[in-house]
């Protein structure tokens, strides 16, 4: 059974910090580039930023860039997504996505940006 579980979302003021993780289970999850999205209320899905199979390549959305690193350890199966100097604008339910034509879903972590 496949499974993408993020954490590490919650409430933080503008400014600060948080570091998302997504725990990749029942499929090789080194074999697979990966993404994170992420879904503002009453917004369409964003793509945010991806990364390659062995973590060389990566890319961001332009909103994110220069403050958001994505990063994954094949040998823990897990995606990482570090946002710094956070905006309200950041507020969404982050998701991570991959596998096989990116046909995997994690059930999504909230981030609250808010003083």
């Amino acid at each position: 059974q496949v499974q993408l579980v993020e954490s590490g979302g919650g409430l933080v003021q503008p400014g600060g910090s948080l570091r998302l993780s997504c725990v990749a289970s029942g499929f090789t999850f080194s074999s697979f580039a990966m993404r994170w999205y992420r879904q503002a209320p009453g917004k369409e899905r964003e793509l945010v930023a991806g990364i390659s199979v062995a973590g060389g390549i990566v890319n961001y959305a332009d909103s994110v860039k220069g403050r958001f690193t994505i990063s994954r350890d094949n040998a823990k199966n897990t995606l990482y997504l570090q946002m710094n100097s956070l905006k309200p604008e950041d507020t969404a339910v982050y998701y991570c996505n991959g596998g096989g034509a990116y046909k995997y879903w994690g059930q999504g972590t909230q981030v609250t940006v808010s003083s």
